[in-house]
């Protein structure tokens, strides 16, 4: 018996974690009702990671100050582990003062807390509050891109490679990522919601009111859901963008690499974002609990059971076609441990499958020994029941 409920625990665990292609694919080009103007482009749902459209995704290209989103997250990463804290001061090294292109023009020794060199970043793209942030994470500059290297290997990030923290590019040899990869880090960083407070922001001061900051996206101020993120541009890398924005619960992300001007960067954005809001709309079935399963020779006669969120993004209109199957165990044998797979729910749209849930045992029930056997059997005979 014991043996027979191992393999059916075995069983139920390599049928829920049987992967399932995704429902909505990548678009071609010829899908998109407009050519896009750029070297790459990608266009990504954050919450599920869905692809709806690339152009040369993978192509490794330098990407200016895009870089700065993997810097942000670094930063955003400790903040909230606790590690460094917004009202934290940090006094700018004489390096990070140094720092040319966008900046605010630290001065040596000028002290400056950790949110409004966050401020400065996200919103004017300033090189020293970037360079000041970094090393007050790691200690200096080159640890703290070892780091964004790494970040960028564990989330999957494979064409790229960081050389500095900016995205300065006069002296840099292989500083290059890809629009997929941008897509990829710029969905880490939305998870961090406090970087929205900055990366929303139109116009704003630093130093009291001393020194002003205006955004560098311009979409912040003209599209209606625009949540940031990060621009860029250089001679190499002509001009980037990673534009996010939320509608009606979805939150897209839009990749712009190698744009011949900013006015074609922006516009190539803002009709991605337009497209892929008309076109598609997240299907969302909240956790819930799937009944009980039976537990012979368990302390409990049966085992309450829970599932999580599911979210898939569909095409507009076909939510309403999702139907909800429950696949759950009539039995399992004692003992049941908490979190063990029961069975699963299975989602399906016009026939298919497009995705599953597994259900889990909500509570421990633990196997019922002889002497527990013994005194059931006595309290029955002696109460008749």
């Amino acid at each position: 018996m014991k043996n027979k409920g191992r393999l059916l625990t075995l069983a139920l665990a390599l049928w829920l974690s049987a992967p399932l292609l995704p429902h909505v694919r990548a678009e071609t080009a010829e899908r998109i009702p407009f050519d896009v103007d750029a070297r790459s482009a990608v266009l990504m749902e954050a919450e599920t990671g869905t692809v709806l459209y690339a152009k040369n995704p993978d192509e490794a290209l330098p990407p200016a100050f895009v870089t700065k989103i993997m810097t942000l997250l670094l930063v955003m990463e400790a903040v909230d582990g606790g590690r460094m804290a917004m009202t934290d001061t940090i006094r700018a090294s004489e390096y990070a003062a140094s720092m040319g292109g966008s900046q605010i023009y630290l001065e040596p020794g000028e002290e400056m807390t950790v949110e409004d060199l966050i401020k400065s970043t996200v919103v004017a793209s300033a090189n020293d509050a970037a360079v000041a942030l970094a090393e007050a994470v790691s200690g200096t500059e080159s640890a703290f891109v070892a780091r964004m290297n790494e970040r960028a290997a564990e989330l999957g990030m494979e064409n790229t490679h960081f050389e500095n923290v900016t995205g300065l590019d006069d002296d840099t040899q292989n500083h290059v990522t890809s629009a997929m990869d941008i897509a990829r880090m710029s969905r880490a960083l939305l998870a961090h919601e406090t970087i929205l407070r900055y990366s929303t922001i139109w116009m704003d001061s630093v130093r009291g009111g001393a020194f002003g900051l205006t955004n560098t996206n311009r979409l912040v101020r003209f599209y209606s859901g625009i949540t940031g993120l990060k621009t860029g541009s250089t001679s190499k890398a002509k001009f980037c963008i990673s534009a996010t924005a939320r509608r009606d619960g979805m939150h897209l992300i839009a990749v712009i690499m190698g744009a011949p001007s900013r006015d074609v960067r922006n516009e190539m954005a803002k009709r991605l974002l337009d497209w892929g809001f008309a076109g598609f709309s997240l299907y969302r079935s909240e956790a819930g609990t799937a009944g009980e399963v039976a537990v012979p020779g368990g302390t409990a006669p049966v085992c309450p059971t829970q599932f999580g969120t599911f979210t898939v993004l569909l095409e507009k209109g076909q939510a309403q076609n999702v139907r909800r199957e429950i696949e759950l165990a009539a039995s399992v044998p004692a003992p049941v441990a908490a979190g063990q797979p029961l069975g699963r729910v299975v989602y399906r749209l016009g026939g298919e499958v497009i995705g599953t849930c597994g259900i889990t045992a909500a509570a421990d029930v633990e196997k019922m020994g002889f002497w527990t056997l013994f005194s059931r059997m006595a309290r029955r005979m002696l109460l008749g029941r």
